[in-house]
């Protein structure tokens, strides 16, 4: 059986360009990049490299960028670094009520602390204003933490008006960006953040690593201690093979960003407009907002949707129902009842994520195939029968 994947957002398959990049320093390079002898300063030259490149990605320069294990340890660093580096007793965070959880354990776990922390609700489109941010600044304000794009819905957050107006009050302005690196443009100066969390994996990149821009002159405490690696910022032995497989993704996302997200915007459009002719009752969620090319979230009343998960698996088609960290959470999407939806309606939805290799067939496929999947699990849902039949 060929599989459809329709699961970018959860995890993408590591280009062969990066993978060759990599495999170099697992063998014949496998110097520390800390050693100042030659095999470990070819090393050293391969990450820097890395470094350059992904800095080309978000507008930054090389020497604002800290190499991390993933999205959920820059987004970590990020927060609790600037928390603990404000002075005073009281201090102040704002967020959202649809960040990752990578950004809301962190903050409830700051609560614990006795840090204030102030969640904006979105409207239906999952999107914030700025006048709500405006709003809920205080005197002690030490930080603003936004997602750049949500990973459930694709919806893209007004993050220059945001930073404009921290830069203004000289608030801190950090910017989960996990989900849209790679996806649309980056730069670090236009969007006016301060700190920004990227994640390979989520960009045709290798598991396990993963980078945060910090802007130059920031005053971030670090997260972990040891050696003085990366300055001091993230002290440990880097993961030389892993951090130019981030390097190389970065560079080819930088480089074919255009011309994928106009391909992939076409057919997210031609699986978005097919599914809602051929299944009744079926919505698109946050359909008015500014989204991610490749994101869809479409809700299918009468249906579980862990159930349409397994139904669509068995005939070669993967999707999710919301974050691969919370596959198999007992509770509705935090981000669908965000936006307004009913337990039983974000139940029923269903994330749609293409990706770079996406092609015409696989969505034609799955516009055979859900609908027909869809059908069958309403066939069995009393509920919905009930009420098909009382309309």
């Amino acid at each position: 059986m060929n599989r459809v994947y329709l699961d970018f957002n959860a995890t993408t398959p590591v280009e062969p360009a990066v993978l060759d990049a990599m495999l170099p320093y697992f063998s014949a390079d496998f110097g520390n990049a800390a050693s100042i002898h030659t095999v470990g300063q070819r090393a050293r030259a391969a990450v820097e490299t890395a470094r350059d490149q992904v800095a080309a990605l978000l507008g930054a320069r090389s020497q604002e960028i800290v190499f991390t294990s993933g999205g959920t340890e820059s987004d970590n660093h990020a927060i609790f670094g600037i928390i603990r580096s404000t002075p005073g007793a009281t201090k102040h965070i704002i967020t959202t009520n649809i960040e990752h959880e990578a950004v809301l354990n962190t903050c409830q776990a700051l609560e614990k602390d006795g840090v204030a922390v102030t969640y904006l609700p979105v409207n239906s489109d999952g999107v914030i204003t700025v006048d709500q941010v405006e709003e809920s600044l205080r005197p002690h304000t030490a930080l603003i933490t936004i997602m750049h794009a949500n990973n459930e819905l694709g919806s893209v957050q007004p993050l220059a008006q945001i930073g404009k107006l921290a830069l203004q009050r000289d608030i801190y302005f950090h910017t989960d960006a996990v989900q849209s690196a790679g996806k649309i443009p980056l730069n670090v100066k236009a969007l006016g953040v301060d700190l920004l969390s990227v994640s390979a994996h989520k960009l045709y990149g290798p598991k396990g690593v993963g980078a945060l821009y910090i802007r130059g002159g920031s005053r971030l405490q670090q997260l972990l201690y040891g050696g003085h690696h990366q300055r001091g910022f993230r002290p440990g032995t880097e993961n030389v093979p892993g951090i130019v497989g981030l390097g190389k993704a970065a560079e080819l996302a930088r480089l074919s960003l255009e011309e994928d997200a106009a391909r992939v915007s076409a057919l997210r459009g031609k699986l978005e407009h097919g599914l809602a002719s051929r299944i009744p009752d079926s919505h698109v969620n946050s359909a008015r907002a500014p989204r991610t090319p490749n994101t869809t979230n479409l809700t299918f009343p009468g249906i579980e949707g862990e159930a349409l998960v397994i139904s669509l698996d068995l005939k070669g088609i993967c999707v999710s129902t919301g974050a691969a960290c919370s596959s198999g959470a007992v509770e509705p999407s935090h981000v669908l009842t965000a936006i307004g939806l009913p337990a039983e309606d974000a139940r029923a939805s269903i994330r749609f994520s293409l990706g770079r290799h996406t092609s015409d067939t696989e969505i034609n496929y799955a516009l055979e195939a859900v609908p027909a999947a869809v059908a069958q699990l309403r066939e069995l849902s009393p509920t919905y029968q009930k009420a098909a039949a009382h309309d």
